[in-house]
């Protein structure tokens, strides 16, 4: 699903007026998300899952091409879990 897509969705079951208010509504919280990950926090959505930004370490790998030895660093990452309603509907 793009985002086109999904803007269609949430104008279609919300009522808001147009799909650029329901476009606005996605880009907001996408924006809000995005700002409580940055600053550490969980994000959850009971029924739906969680978004919590995970640490990885540094560690060593290999360039594919020429097999050379490579340190990748560390870096963050958003995790999703879903929820038990999810993985139930699923």
């Amino acid at each position: 699903m793009t985002k086109t897509e999904l803007v269609k969705k949430i104008h279609a079951k919300s009522g808001l007026a147009t799909k650029t208010k329901a476009e606005a509504a996605l880009d907001a919280l996408i924006v809000i998300l995005a700002d409580a990950m940055k600053a550490g926090d969980t994000v959850t959505f009971t029924g739906f899952g969680s978004f919590k930004v995970v640490e990885r370490k540094a560690r060593k790998g290999r360039n594919p091409r020429t097999g050379q030895e490579i340190q990748i660093p560390a870096s963050k990452a958003v995790k999703f879990t879903p929820s038990k309603t999810l993985k139930e509907t699923l």
